[in-house]
């Protein structure tokens, strides 16, 4: 019977081969962010479009990929898309499932954003003669951007842990390093331990990141509402 070993777990929490799979959730989670972001942004301002194709075709996406579970969806494109001559390396597949995922979330709160502002403020702009790109960037995005920064951050945080999910098509992030260190070693409980305390170690430091950032963009609407008192 295996006992538990502190000398294992401090061993294996500093194991160069663990702190890579850590270093590849980061990255992963970054590039994922970036690429998910950017497609989001894009599905919300189509929801939001009057064009009714346009629109349908963004909520179709967004009930496709909200609706099914990532792992089904990094199924599909590793081990599925390939009978169609579509191959993807297993980096390329786990980025590419993670991207498309995270953009239908993202499109949400970034809609849900955009709407928050009222209708006055952009027919204000309107009126003082700026086009409708010019009052989305000067007078709607900033004020979005600070709503939607709190469930961006713990979307982040989700997606820290949710990279976790690549390690089944053999993406070696932190889980998948974990898992291969214990069919060497069969010290379980001392290693997914350590991986846990690695996840933990980086979704605080995001916590703190994310406290900053609200601090950041809210503090002109603190100083407003204060005046105002």
């Amino acid at each position: 019977m295996h006992i538990w070993s502190w000398s294992g777990f401090f061993d294996y929490l500093f194991n160069p081969f663990l702190l890579e799979g850590a270093l590849t959730t980061l990255w992963l989670t970054a590039a994922s962010l970036a690429f998910g972001l950017v497609l989001g942004v894009a599905l919300a301002l189509m929801r939001l479009s009057g064009n009714r194709a346009v629109s349908a075709i963004a909520a179709g996406y967004c009930w496709l990929f909200r609706g099914t579970p990532l792992l089904v969806q990094l199924l599909i494109i590793y081990t599925g898309l390939p009978l169609f001559g579509i191959r993807f390396s297993v980096t390329q597949a786990a980025l590419l499932g993670l991207s498309l995922n995270e953009a239908a979330y993202l499109s949400e709160i970034v809609r849900a954003g955009i709407l928050a502002v009222g209708k006055g403020q952009k027919e204000a702009g309107t009126a003082l003669g700026l086009s409708k790109v010019q009052v989305f960037r000067t007078i709607t995005w900033p004020q979005a951007l600070r709503i939607i920064i709190p469930p961006l951050g713990n979307s982040v945080n989700g997606l820290l842990k949710t990279t976790s999910v690549a390690s089944v098509i053999s993406m070696e992030e932190l889980l998948r390093r974990t898992q291969i260190l214990i069919q060497e070693k069969f010290m379980v409980l001392e290693l997914f331990i350590a991986a846990a305390c690695w996840y933990l170690v980086m979704t605080t430091c995001w916590e703190l990141v994310q406290r900053r950032l609200e601090a950041r963009y809210g503090r002109a609407f603190a100083s407003d509402a204060a005046d105002r008192r």
